[in-house]
């Protein structure tokens, strides 16, 4: 995996986890969970409840891989899993999707994650003239591509959640232009974008990192075999995949 707890530094690069959802009974809750995560999952039943426990097991495991501790010592801070609580120092990210779960990892900088299945939105060019700058209106609608308008919005809910913000209002803080030229309204120059295709997603990072030259490292990807039936937290299998890159830009400052 990645990282460990005795190498990892403030140039690692950030790290993108992802599993498909288990097939355990989600009746029977792991005994792993914290006070707020069992109160939290005890709302839901049925698959919603799947997908809340093979995402908590999937924090786990990205934070043990990143950090190098056993992923039963490992857990978040209670709330949205922005932050690892043990050990600490480590910016969470979390996205789940049609059954695909994904936690993105950095050590002590903001992240945003999120992931999309391709060809999800056949009616894309409403949400375009509701909620985008008229640029990016006029060049999506000139193009005509769902592929061009997932990547646009997977980067704008990766960049809100990267700074903390929720959609409404702010969607517009970041304008994607033609040629995915990336203005935000944020004053920090090492503001970064990655966008990669997996297993029919689209998987879409924001983060911010020192390293800025040409050079600079992509983030790294590990796709997990999905959680065990009952969710223990051994280690996982690595499955044998790679992402295909579709983007990896600056995010200039407007």
């Amino acid at each position: 995996m990645p990282g460990s707890s005795s190498d990892y530094s403030p140039d690692q690069s950030p790290a993108i986890w992802l599993c498909h959802e288990g097939e355990g009974d989600p009746s029977r809750s792991p005994g792993w969970l914290t006070s707020y995560e069992r109160n939290t999952s005890e709302k839901f039943s049925g698959p919603r409840k799947r997908e809340y426990l093979s995402s908590r097991w999937l924090i786990r495991q990205a934070i043990a891989g990143a950090s190098g501790h056993k992923a039963s010592s490992c857990r978040p801070i209670n709330g949205r899993p922005v932050q690892s609580q043990t050990p600490a120092g480590w910016s969470l990210s979390l996205s789940h999707s049609h059954g695909l779960s994904a936690c993105a990892t950095s050590w002590g900088q903001p992240i945003g994650l999120d992931i999309e299945p391709c060809h999800r939105h056949p009616q894309w060019q409403k949400v375009a003239r509701r909620w985008f700058t008229p640029q990016e209106q006029e060049w999506l609608l000139r193009e005509d591509s769902s592929d061009t308008f997932l990547r646009v919005w997977t980067l704008k809910e990766a960049w809100l959640k990267a700074t903390g913000r929720g959609i409404a209002g702010n969607l517009q803080t970041l304008e994607v232009r033609p040629g995915f030229e990336l203005f935000g309204d944020q004053p920090e120059p090492d503001w970064q974008a990655y966008c990669c295709y997996v297993r029919g997603f689209l998987v879409t990072l924001v983060y911010r990192h020192s390293v800025q030259g040409p050079d600079r490292p992509m983030p790294e990807l590990t796709l997990l075999a999905a959680p065990p039936g009952d969710l223990a937290l051994s280690c996982p299998s690595i499955l044998a995949d790679s992402e295909t890159p579709v983007l990896h830009r600056f995010i200039h400052t407007q």
